[in-house]
């Protein structure tokens, strides 16, 4: 019987592995600039899902914060294009907090702004971010619902899976509905095109009776026919 419970144990957190695919993170180096270019980190996030933006921004070797200004602003790709936080000259870690408003890509958007000239040697100010985007079950902090309600590491991983198989669960119903909506829309559609058919058929019959009642009479005052 134990063994069978380990086992049992063993394949949740295997699958739980599996499943928690909804976090990201990644580094790169971001240049100042007069007029810089806004650079966006996007990840899909369902609606009214936790969203967690943590975002260590340091200067890089020989440069300092003294002639550049870092901003941050999360946003989303929806018809609404919602701007959900927007925070200016971050230095170090910035941690952010936000609930989605609806199904869309949401963007991490960073901008670096020269404040000052150059070094002597001529060269660009750079920032090096590491940002890591938390999505839903993943932007949870587990460790302390484990400690204020006394989980055991399994009860609390079970927690988590429980968690994410909701998350999937809410997914697989948006893109049911999603499919429902589309399928509509190709009905209406070829069923649009089939009417319009139709009718330019009919409209082309007509015009052919038309033009032959037409040349009919043509040719009869012309005396061509009887």
């Amino acid at each position: 019987m134990p063994r069978r419970t380990s086992s049992a144990a063993s394949l949740l957190l295997l699958i739980f592995s599996v499943l928690t695919t909804l976090s990201s993170a990644i580094k790169f180096d971001l240049s100042a600039a007069t007029h810089p270019h806004t650079k966006c980190i996007w990840n899909y996030a369902l609606s009214d899902s936790l969203v967690i933006v943590t975002a260590s921004v340091i200067a890089k070797e020989p440069f300092d914060f003294t002639n550049q200004r870092v901003d941050i602003e999360v946003v989303d790709g929806s018809k609404h294009n919602n701007v959900y936080l927007s925070k200016k000259s971050i230095k170090g870690e910035t941690r952010l907090a936000i609930n989605t408003h609806s199904h869309a890509d949401l963007g991490v958007c960073f901008k670096n702004t020269q404040t000052g000239r150059s070094g002597s040697s001529g060269q660009v100010p750079v920032v090096t971010i590491d940002l890591d985007v938390d999505i839903g079950a993943d932007a949870v902090d587990y460790n302390a619902i484990a400690n204020q309600e006394s989980l055991s590491g399994l009860e609390t991983e079970l927690r988590k899976l429980e968690a994410v198989a909701n998350e999937i669960v809410n997914e697989m119903e948006y893109l049911k509905k999603r499919e429902l909506r589309m399928a509509d829309t190709n009905l209406s559609t070829n069923m649009r095109v089939t009417n319009f058919a139709i009718v330019t058929l009919l409209a082309l019959i007509a015009l052919g009776v038309w033009q032959v009642f037409h040349l009919r009479g043509f040719f009869k005052r012309k005396y061509l026919i009887d």
